[in-house]
């Protein structure tokens, strides 16, 4: 491999992994965003139709892992501070 096809590979795995890395964030501000949701979320107004929806989100958030959900989190809490949504 010569010294520029190394280099046009290594510019090729930046870009991938700062496109990862901004899918990372979107699917973290997705997970901040459900959670904070859910956490607001009055189940006794719930449609019924709605539970089974609810529940498979629930337990998609619950399996998480800690530090996940706590990234997640601190993406979305100033926005949702800002709207009343998260400011306990």
């Amino acid at each position: 491999m010569t010294a520029e096809q190394h280099i046009a590979e290594l510019e090729m795995l930046r870009g991938e992994i700062e496109m990862l890395m901004g899918e990372r964030q979107s699917l973290l501000r997705a997970a901040g965003a459900a959670a904070v949701f859910v956490a607001q979320l009055d189940s006794s107004v719930l449609p019924e139709n709605t539970y089974a929806a609810a529940d498979v989100l629930a337990h998609a958030l619950n399996s998480l892992q800690e530090d996940t959900l706590k990234d997640a989190l601190e993406l979305v809490r100033p926005e949702a501070t800002t709207e009343g949504d998260l400011g306990r």
